[in-house]
């Protein structure tokens, strides 16, 4: 059986080659770890994400109208209408200045051209694929949205 005693005696003879093992794991490590910070600090930093579209109501309106538009044949057209009490105006084109506000172009009951500005979310449009009219060019809905 092995005795233990204590410092200065000749019991702790492999004491010292297991702190040196410890001293040099240590300095491994910290040499390790200043490499890596060294690395990090001269590495690019990331590239910054690209700005994702805004998930307001006019982009989802911009996008659906959009969509149905798509979804034409060549002979059919979108009829897109914004009503107001009486009157009733065929929508040729929506330019949203940004994406809470709607500027809407287009012609009443009489031929006269006409504006409305409004609000996105207030918006009420009523869509109607109909058939273009003989020998005439499909008209499409012009959409302009925020510049950013």
């Amino acid at each position: 059986m092995h005795r233990y005693t204590s410092p200065g005696q000749k019991g702790y003879g492999a004491f010292p080659a297991v702190l040196a093992s410890a001293q040099m794991a240590l300095a491994d490590l910290t040499k390790q770890l200043a490499k890596e910070a060294l690395l990090s600090a001269t590495a690019d930093p990331p590239a910054a994400p690209a700005p994702a579209a805004p998930e307001g109501i006019g982009n989802i309106v911009l996008g659906q109208i959009h969509a149905m538009q798509k979804a034409l044949k060549e002979d059919e057209e979108l009829a897109l209408w914004f009503g107001n009490g009486s009157d009733r105006i065929r929508v040729f084109e929506i330019y949203l200045p940004n994406w809470k506000l709607a500027v809407l172009t287009g012609y009443d009951s009489e031929r006269v051209l006409s504006r409305i500005i409004s609000p996105v979310d207030a918006l009420q449009l009523v869509a109607k694929v109909v058939k273009a009219q003989a020998g005439a060019k499909p008209g499409r809905i012009g959409l302009v949205a925020p510049k950013s």
